[in-house]
């Protein structure tokens, strides 16, 4: 009688056909997630809202009023701060959604066969729910400034892409980290309440003094933030091309690199969870 061995991705090519077979899983998890997510809330979606806009509010009185930084070109201060926490709110969101994604889904893990790879990935469809709803939020805050976007609108999904890599990169890291050590999940809300403060999320990067903007461009949250503000705020924010580069590069070895650990240690995942 043949024995069936049923081992994870025994070559790279089975393990990304397992994937495509699986997709269906990666919908239940992201719809799951979602479901979670707004069950039982008071304010359900409206939190969804309500946080960027107090963030927003917050942000555009202690950097506009307060500290008296400028913004860009001719853009309303407010607008150019929902256009910077757009993506940074996605980007943090779904870092700390995917890092405990495993550990939530130990159950499923220990019980049944699947690219784990797909646990993480999920789990980023309900942060892009919420980024989709604040977009909603920017639309409406610029039909109030009677400030409309042009034609660079068109390039925000490559932005958007670029987001989406850089917070998959991350969150496979320290998903994959925080089964082996959990003390990685009370390094995570650090490790994103510091990306805020170094990130241009409530100033624009112009403030950053020139001979710092090479280094400044190293985090990979800068081109990215300025790539949004570039293709909502027709053009007004300067696109600095070392910092996209920097993004693009980056978020590409994040990627690479984090699939190779994954993978690596995922094969320990059920026994260690």
């Amino acid at each position: 009688m043949a024995e069936l061995i049923i081992e994870p991705g025994r070559t790279e090519k089975n393990y990304w056909a397992d994937i495509w077979r699986f997709r269906e899983l990666f919908y239940f998890l992201a719809w799951r997630d979602i479901l979670i997510r707004y069950k039982q809330t008071v304010l359900g979606v409206a939190w969804a809202v309500l946080r960027p806009f107090f963030t927003m509010l917050i942000f555009t009185i202690l950097f506009s009023v307060v500290a008296k930084l400028p913004s860009v070109g001719t853009v309303p201060y407010a607008i150019m701060v929902m256009a910077g926490m757009l993506p940074w709110q996605f980007i943090s969101a779904s870092i700390g959604a995917s890092s405990e994604s495993l550990i939530i889904s130990s159950n499923l893990i220990s019980k049944v066969y699947f690219p784990r790879l797909i646990v993480p990935s999920s789990s980023i469809v309900t942060s892009f729910v919420d980024f989709l709803i604040a977009l909603v939020l920017m639309a409406a805050m610029m039909a109030w400034y009677r400030f409309a976007p042009d034609w660079r609108l068109l390039f925000l999904p490559l932005f958007m892409i670029l987001a989406c890599g850089c917070a998959l990169g991350f969150g496979l890291w320290l998903s994959a980290l925080m089964v082996e050590y959990r003390d990685v999940r009370h390094i995570v809300p650090f490790i994103v309440q510091v990306g805020m403060y170094v990130s241009p999320v409530g100033f624009s990067s112009n403030v950053v003094p020139e001979k710092w903007r090479l280094l400044y461009s190293l985090n990979p949250a800068v081109g990215i933030i300025d790539g949004f503000r570039w293709s909502l705020l027709r053009g007004q924010m300067n696109l600095r091309w070392p910092a996209i580069l920097f993004s693009v590069v980056i978020t590409l070895a994040l990627i690479t690199s984090g699939i190779w650990y994954f993978r690596k240690m995922e094969r320990t995942f059920a026994d260690i969870i």
